[in-house]
């Protein structure tokens, strides 16, 4: 699999093509639904992206697609206090859900790295994040 790969259906009609990017939304939107998610870790890229004022809604997303299937890395930041183990399995089963109805693609799976928690003050909301290891980068 190969994340420059398009996903492909002929039909009677022609052929239906999917972006990598595509499901890269899909995955980032059904990600930040889920209760204890705070948001989306895209690293520095994705960082310099919002502040030139484009908004990345895969940031954090990672695909690999192949012509039936998908695998999905997603790097979150999780809001303080919430039980990360079962935030990212809801995030694990919320994702496979969106792609797979919208999509058609089977996902085979869905990598979720926990990149931060955020504490919520009166006032402001201070992020705290962990330095990822080597194997991440």
């Amino acid at each position: 699999m190969s994340i420059d790969n398009l996903e492909f259906d002929v039909t009677e009609m022609g052929q239906i093509r999917i972006a990598p990017e595509v499901i890269e939304i899909i995955a980032g939107l059904a990600a930040t639904e889920v209760r204890g998610i705070a948001g989306m870790s895209g690293g520095v890229a994705g960082g310099i992206a919002e502040l030139l004022g484009r908004k990345n809604l895969g940031k954090g997303v990672k695909v690999e697609v192949g012509e039936k299937q998908c695998a999905v890395d997603l790097s979150v930041v999780t809001e303080f206090g919430t039980r990360i183990q079962d935030v990212a399995a809801e995030v694990q089963s919320n994702v496979k859900r969106a792609i797979e109805n919208m999509t058609g693609l089977e996902v085979v799976e869905v990598n979720v790295h926990i990149l931060g928690v955020t504490f919520k003050n009166d006032e402001k909301e201070e992020e705290v994040a962990v330095s990822p290891s080597p194997r991440l980068r």
